[in-house]
């Protein structure tokens, strides 16, 4: 049986306060000498990045395994060797970890990378101007870094995504300073980086706004560590004392002074365990100062490295990994010696009912109204714990109290049992991540999955996705792309056969995979992008045939430059945009040749992409559309286009020469001769009403005018034979003509010349024509006198719709049609017609 949880505590405080030191790996002669090395440490249990300190002398022979100087070598908190990488770019001046676990290195060239723990990296610059001066110092933070240039300034860079670096105010700095630090943004009160900068005898505060000197006097500092949760700063002078101020240095919250302690050498490292103790130390000691002064100490067989967590504080000797904290409230409560609270009762209790005692109901029965309190500060203790033995001795305490409760929500016993099986398959030696209860709350468990995927755990990862009822598509996601890196040609094939068997065999792999496990949320064309990236096209083409969206096939289909798939699955889709979203980005990069001739060798199937082209075309590009006509050999199509040309265009040549191009297209298609016989008499028109222009000296404007617009303008301004020949020259009918003649004459008051008109010769569109014109113009007198020229029967009603009621009675009596006379005399507007219309009739009896 493993030892008591509380074998392993300290008091402080006189006795109020325990820490206490856990062992979670045993690692001897896993990792180098710590003291020969430059070392990062990743905090909520992530891994170590170590490289060479090139300014030490390291002996050879050890039997810890030593690396290069241009080599980095990443290591979980058990040991074991994750990455090794080699350097080949400018002086490293500082790594260290982002939140998502990605090692970020900065060279003096103002040059950044972030490596996974795969080795791939993303390679980001600070800017040319600090290529030109120079970086000499960094500080990496979770969420950005902050950068000191040759020139003394201070760049930020927020986040991960290779951003432009902000300049932050002038430090004013005329040296490097003795350290410094930053306190990230996500911890300041303005959401802003902060930097602190020991200066001689004081610190400077320096954001993107201002500089702040803080008048200190106890400097210089050897060391500066700010609190996880940025509210204290724990600094040591060069003479050993420790001192902890407030952020914005207004409260002393504690002193310490380290001259007292018998260690060897100088202070190596500060780092906080929580936010309330911190840890000095010395190659072999580890001392713990608590608030008041209080100490403990911890030795080791040589140099350690500490990793300050939110909730404790990760120590890395030559031995051991171990974790020191704050013992929670709840693991205090229950456990503590001599404790009366009701989780200690309750788990006194759970003891005896174990051991057959009666003493158990007796407990149960003393804290039955804080029963539900007590099973719940059971439950957390049972979170709190290292070792499986003691958590299940607590959560079979904790079942046993709930018994006796009527109404008890069992989900967070059922969660926290659930936590704690992922939270210790985590923690196995073999995986090694020593993430606590608070530590996993704070992340989440989707964080600590994705950390699984990093390192290519993706059975791990997948049964904990499917334990905790998570969906598993990023698992997914991240093992298809793990597999298109690792997977080769098929043997025995050669070539492209080689490439295909091998293609086909991933991709139905893959497939089948997410349909078993039910990836539906997995994008394939992510991972088709990968499979692309590698130079795998035609596995990238196969994958992206099991996307079911075709706004996520397309885009990649471009990039890979299968252009007539990226259209075929455009216009399939049905989505009129994404087709024109294809067609405008072909049309930018292909020839213009190639790009109509991939639309036309897709015949029917891509029949809706040329005639949303052609929309397209007409509306914004009509240059466009002519050339696609003109390579398809649309003739007509090409002659319609330049005839809506020439309708809108003002300049006469232009106009011309379009009527010209229309007609030698319509004359190229044998079945088009009428047209193009229009187009030449259109073309004549054209020459001529430039002609007219010409002798009018352009007052007249003729240009553009229809054969009878032409002759009517002729008529109105006096060029009647012009008229005349137009009519003559362009085949004009007579009937026509006189129509247009008519609405001339009348048009201009001409009634004297419409009159000589009518008489030139017979009329071939009647008189009772001219008669309706002029009285649809408002002319009954002049219409009236055209009524004796029309037919007989229709003159007495072309009368009255002239006002002659007389007239109209005389042709009546003219006829002797009495019935007609009379049903005039009914209709008269007024008694005075009435009574000359009864005249006429009485003088016909």
């Amino acid at each position: 049986m493993s030892d008591h949880p509380t074998a392993s505590w300290q008091p402080m405080q006189d006795g109020n306060v325990f820490y206490r030191r856990q062992q979670s790996y045993s690692i001897s002669g896993k990792l180098p000498n710590l003291g020969d090395c430059i070392v990062a440490g990743c905090r909520h249990g992530g891994p170590l990045a170590m490289m060479r300190n090139h300014t030490k002398l390291i002996a050879l022979g050890r039997a810890a395994p030593i690396f290069s100087k241009s080599q980095i070598q990443v290591y979980s908190p058990a040991g074991e060797g994750l990455l090794l990488f080699s350097w080949d770019q400018a002086k490293i001046v500082r790594f260290g970890w982002a939140g998502d676990e990605r090692l970020v290195v900065v060279n003096e060239e103002g040059v950044y990378r972030l490596y996974d723990l795969q080795g791939d990296y993303e390679q980001h610059s600070l800017g040319s101007e600090a290529a030109e001066v120079g970086i000499i110092d960094a500080r990496i933070h979770e969420n950005g870094l902050v950068a000191m240039t040759g020139s003394l300034q201070l760049l930020d860079v927020k986040g991960w995504e290779g951003g432009k670096p902000l300049t932050l105010a002038n430090p004013g700095l005329s040296e490097p300073p003795l350290v410094w630090t930053v306190i990230p943004p996500d911890l300041t009160i303005s959401r802003h980086v902060e930097v602190l900068l020991s200066v001689e005898s004081t610190i400077l505060t320096v954001d993107n706004l201002e500089t702040v000197d803080q008048r200190l006097s106890r400097g210089p500092f050897t060391h500066m560590s700010p609190s996880p949760n940025g509210k204290s700063l724990a600094l040591l002078t060069f003479s050993g004392m420790l001192w902890v101020v407030s952020t914005d240095f207004q409260r002393n919250l504690a002193e310490f002074d380290t001259g007292n302690v018998v260690a060897d050498g100088d202070v190596r490292q500060i780092a906080w365990c929580g936010s309330d103790a911190i840890l000095v130390i010395w190659d072999a000691l580890a001392l713990l100062v608590g608030p008041f002064g209080d100490t403990l100490q911890y030795f080791y067989s040589g140099p350690t490295f500490a990793i300050t967590e939110p909730d404790g504080v990760r120590i890395i000797g030559p031995d051991v990994c171990d974790f020191v904290q704050k013992v929670p409230a709840s693991t205090v409560s229950v456990f503590r010696p001599g404790s009366t609270s009701p989780s200690a009762i309750l788990y006194d209790a759970w003891d005896n009912f174990s051991n057959r005692s009666p003493k158990a109901d007796e407990n149960i029965r003393s804290i039955r109204p804080e029963l539900v309190v007590a099973v719940d500060e059971i439950i957390d203790a049972a979170g709190q714990e290292w070792e499986p033995l003691w958590q299940r001795r607590l959560l079979n305490a904790a079942n046993f109290g709930k018994a006796f409760l009527d109404l008890y929500n069992p989900t967070d016993f059922v969660n926290m049992g659930k936590t704690l099986k992922v939270l210790n398959a985590v923690r196995f030696y073999e995986i090694g991540i020593p993430i606590t209860l608070a530590q996993y709350n704070y992340l989440s468990p989707s964080n600590l999955i994705a950390r699984l995927t990093s390192r290519n755990l993706h059975l791990l990862a997948l049964r904990v996705s499917s334990y905790l009822s998570l969906p598993p598509d990023n698992v997914l996601k991240h093992w298809a792309t793990a597999k298109i890196l690792k997977s080769k040609p098929v043997p025995g094939a050669t070539g492209k056969d080689a490439d295909m068997t091998g293609d086909e065999e991933v991709s139905r792999g893959i497939v089948e995979k997410f349909e078993k496990l039910g990836g539906i949320g997995v994008s394939y064309a992510d991972i088709a992008k990968k499979a692309w990236e590698v130079g795998r096209t035609g596995l990238a083409t196969m994958l992206l045939d099991h996307e079911p969206r075709a706004s996520d096939q397309v885009p990649l289909l471009l990039s890979m430059k299968e252009d007539r798939i990226a259209l075929q699955k455009a216009v399939d889709s049905g989505d009129t945009d994404l087709v024109y979203h294809v067609l405008l980005h072909l049309y930018k990069r292909l020839p213009l040749g190639a790009f109509f001739r991939l639309i036309e060798d897709g015949g029917e199937r891509l029949a809706p992409a040329s005639k949303l082209l052609q929309v397209y075309a007409r509306e914004q590009n009509p240059d466009m559309l002519r050339d696609f006509f003109y390579s398809d050999d649309r003739r007509v199509e090409s002659a319609v286009l330049c005839l809506e040309e020439a309708g809108r265009m003002q300049d006469s040549a232009a106009k011309a020469n379009s009527v010209k191009a229309a007609q030698k297209f319509f004359s190229e298609d044998k079945e088009r001769s009428f047209e193009a016989k229009m187009m030449d008499e259109y073309g004549r028109l054209l020459a001529f009403q430039q002609q007219l222009e010409k002798e009018t000296s352009d007052k007249i404007q003729f240009f553009g005018l229809s054969v009878d617009e032409t002759i009517r303008v002729c008529l109105l301004n006096g060029m009647a034979k012009k008229a005349d020949k137009i009519k003559s020259d362009f085949k004009v009918p007579d009937k026509r003509f006189w129509h247009v003649k008519l609405h001339a004459l009348a048009g201009a008051r001409d009634f004297e010349g419409l009159d000589a008109f009518s008489r030139s010769k017979r009329s071939p569109i009647g008189y009772e024509a001219f008669v309706r014109h002029l009285l649809e113009k408002g002319h009954p007198k002049e219409a009236a006198t055209y009524v004796p020229r029309c037919d007989a029967p229709k003159r007495v009603d072309l009368y009255v719709e002239c006002g002659e009621w007389r007239l109209a009675g005389k042709e009546c009596k003219e006829r002797n049609d009495r019935a007609k006379l009379e049903q005039l005399r009914k209709l008269s507007p007024n008694s005075m017609i009435a009574r000359e219309l009864d005249q006429i009739a009485t003088s016909m009896k």
